[in-house]
């Protein structure tokens, strides 16, 4: 059973432009090789990563591995 979305013509409030931060799905290609690693992460970022992966359809451990190549690639610009 899905919920149905109802839409009205109320004011939405105050609206805050947040910029585009993530990389482009060109940037997320794999490019290097991989390395396992065995890590301690607090349970409520593997809940955040789980719950975001679902909503996009992939791996929450593929995201994770993304957000931190981003991080090195970004670390490595400066």
């Amino acid at each position: 059973m899905s919920k149905r979305i109802r839409y009205s013509e109320e004011p939405i409030g105050e609206i805050k432009l947040v910029p585009d931060f993530l990389p482009s799905p060109e940037e997320l290609a794999l490019k290097n090789e991989q390395t396992k690693v065995t890590i301690s992460l607090s349970s409520e970022s593997v809940a955040f990563f789980k719950e975001e992966a679902k909503k996009h359809r992939m791996q929450y451990q593929k995201m994770i591995r993304q957000l931190l190549d981003e991080y090195v690639a970004q670390q490595k610009r400066r």
